[in-house]
């Protein structure tokens, strides 16, 4: 993955095989979500993604993190095409419109199914946050495999996630709500964040008014559905 193209002001100065050694590589790949430098044919990262917004839609989240989070790489994944497109191009801009304070090089977005490849873009133990914010509830019985948190998925997202690491749920749909608490619940690798501690996180107060959907919501007069989940560290080998 050449993380470069999406974020380069955060893109080290470029070396070459030859300047580094094989050992170094390594290093390099370790440090680059795999990546190397110059034999790869990308360059090293000043920093790797840390926050992923699973469904980012139009991207509302992703700015509104942006200025919370400046030196935080943040990237968003979106399956819809257009959708994909239309943030690029945003974020694209307002780069362009911000040259001077470096506002938005920390956030980029990315067309991908994570339900099928998400630990091919993020190492092991990688992540700090990821947000799973209004998720297609997918009301038919028979499509419920279809949603974004099942018990494959958890074991995924535990792999991508450090210890201590926060997944960050909303939804308007209690039923859906119930469904990924009770994953999350069972999962050996997560345990819920108390009420007290998920009202003073201020990415559940962004989450919960700068995302479309959730602006939405706040329009119709509906009740939004809230839970955090962390990673709990893995149990030692016997």
């Amino acid at each position: 993955m050449d993380w470069g193209t999406l974020f380069p002001a955060f893109v080290r100065k470029e070396e070459t095989a030859a300047d580094t050694s094989a050992e170094d590589q390594e290093k390099i790949r370790a440090r680059n979500n795999g990546a190397g430098s110059g034999v790869d044919g990308v360059a090293e990262m000043t920093k790797h993604v840390e926050v992923a917004d699973i469904g980012c839609g139009y991207g509302g989240l992703l700015f509104a993190l942006s200025a919370k989070m400046p030196e935080t790489l943040i990237l968003g994944l979106e399956i819809r095409t257009s959708v994909t497109e239309f943030v690029q191009e945003k974020i694209k801009a307002l780069r362009s419109q911000n040259q001077e304070t470096g506002l938005y090089q920390n956030i980029s977005c990315i067309r991908a199914n994570t339900m099928k490849f998400l630990p091919n873009f993020f190492p092991a133990r990688s992540l700090s946050k990821i947000f799973l914010c209004f998720p297609d509830p997918h009301f038919k019985a028979r499509k419920h495999k279809a949603r974004i948190v099942s018990a494959t998925l958890c074991s995924e997202y535990a792999y991508v996630m450090r210890p201590g690491a926060v997944v960050y749920t909303i939804t308007d749909v209690q039923d859906l709500h119930e469904w990924m608490v009770g994953h999350f619940a069972e999962h050996p690798g997560f345990e819920r964040v108390s009420e007290e501690e998920t009202e003073a996180d201020e990415c559940v107060a962004i989450m919960k008014g700068e995302t479309e959907e959730g602006k939405k919501v706040e329009r119709n007069g509906g009740k939004k559905f809230v839970a955090l989940f962390r990673r709990e560290g893995d149990p030692p080998w016997p």
